[in-house]
């Protein structure tokens, strides 16, 4: 592997973390996750390794039988997954969906959630946020939740909800209160914690074929009837914890990013030695040079800013900005190594054989999602430029 010695932000036991994910996913070579692509398969034999291990409720607290780390330890496994060619956006959801029930969950919610969550016994991977007219426009959301007695009954539908059929437990948000009835539109948005098996037919799900072997699904929610203690926090209040949650998922993914760019680093710097063309290794010219050396800095620097993000939400800061600019570069750094080793590997990149087109296809995602880019670059000028808002 390259050498970016970034152990300066590092304890000893986010460290050995690192170490010990490295040896994990040695048992799952390069074949394991072409063959889970090629046939599109969920990789259950990975993650149920990482469940096994503890590493998937390192962000539950020790009282309920998690590692009580902080978000800077997920970042650490998740980059460590991609950086040996895995793909982490198939676990990532359990560790930020994590944050809203241990931040604002009630204690019963926690006490009855988190101690099966952290033994295995339930998984909670899916989300459900975006809807077909209500993307990154959050608040127009349609989903209803209507209070009735000691329930609620949800109604509406949601897209792109990931991993839907590896989940046991499935988080929600809806409207309690209709958006022409608030003052401010991000009032009146709760988040629901939903038992996927006891929603029975009230809760329907179709998958969606993508590039990826990113399972989604659209979900269909008709008279869904949930205790009223599934509710997480305060009626209403939902949007704002839902901030927490995305911050941490940007700071989570922004490490996923960061490990695949290092990846396509590796492996295009290791071929641009070893391919020769007219009499000498392709690396020697620097038309093949440039381009990973720029990728490389743009990679080094976002790993940094990560850094900077995951450390400054550990000590309990919403880190918004920090977060959402971690997305923004390491995206930007992923995609400028994936395009750099593509080109390195020329027509062989598109093969199946070096894995390369498999986490070019992931990188592109990440250009999109989780929020696109153009809106980050809005959200830095309105926010942190004081620009007016274009929308």
């Amino acid at each position: 592997m390259l050498d970016f010695d970034d152990s300066i932000y590092l304890d000893e036991d986010l460290l050995a973390i690192r170490e010990a994910i490295t040896e994990l996913c040695a048992r799952f070579p390069m074949q394991y996750w072409i063959d889970k692509d090629t046939a599109g398969t969920y990789p259950e034999e990975f993650v149920d390794a990482l469940q096994e291990g503890g590493w998937l409720s390192v962000l539950i607290p020790e009282e309920y039988g998690g590692g009580g780390m902080g978000v800077r330890a997920a970042a650490v496994i998740l980059e460590t997954i991609n950086r040996c060619g895995g793909s982490a956006n198939q676990v990532h959801a359990q560790m930020y969906t994590m944050t809203m029930v241990v931040r604002h969950g009630s204690e019963e919610l926690k006490q009855r959630l988190l101690p099966r969550i952290a033994s295995g016994e339930l998984r909670m991977q899916a989300f459900g946020l975006t809807e077909p007219d209500a993307g990154s426009d959050t608040t127009k959301m349609r989903t209803r939740a209507v209070r009735d007695g000691d329930h609620y009954v949800l109604n509406g539908g949601k897209i792109y909800s990931s991993r839907f059929f590896h989940s046991d437990i499935y988080l929600v948000m809806a409207r309690t209160t209709p958006l022409e009835d608030v003052q401010k539109k991000i009032d009146g948005i709760s988040a629901f914690v939903v038992d996927i098996k006891d929603a029975g037919d009230a809760l329907r799900a179709t998958a969606i074929d993508t590039m990826l072997n990113h399972e989604t699904a659209q979900v269909f929610i008709d008279n869904l009837r949930i205790p009223a203690e599934n509710l997480i926090g305060e009626e209403g209040k939902g949007y704002r914890y839902l901030m927490s949650g995305l911050n941490a998922e940007r700071i989570i993914v922004a490490s996923e990013h960061v490990g695949s760019a290092f990846w396509f680093l590796d492996r295009a710097t290791e071929y641009a030695n070893e391919r020769v063309v007219f009499d000498r290794p392709i690396g020697q010219n620097q038309g093949v040079q440039f381009p990973l050396a720029k990728a490389y800095l743009d990679t080094s620097a976002a790993s940094l800013f990560r850094w900077h993000a995951a450390a400054l939400f550990d000590t309990g800061a919403q880190a918004g900005f920090e977060a959402t600019a971690a997305k923004y570069l390491s995206s930007q750094a992923q995609w400028a190594a994936a395009n750099a080793a593509m080109d390195t590997f020329g027509g062989a990149g598109l093969t199946t054989e070096y894995g390369i087109e498999r986490k070019f296809r992931e990188a592109r995602l990440s250009m999109v999602a989780p929020v696109s880019n153009n809106l980050v670059l809005s959200y830095v000028a309105t926010q942190q430029l004081q620009l007016p808002r274009s929308y």
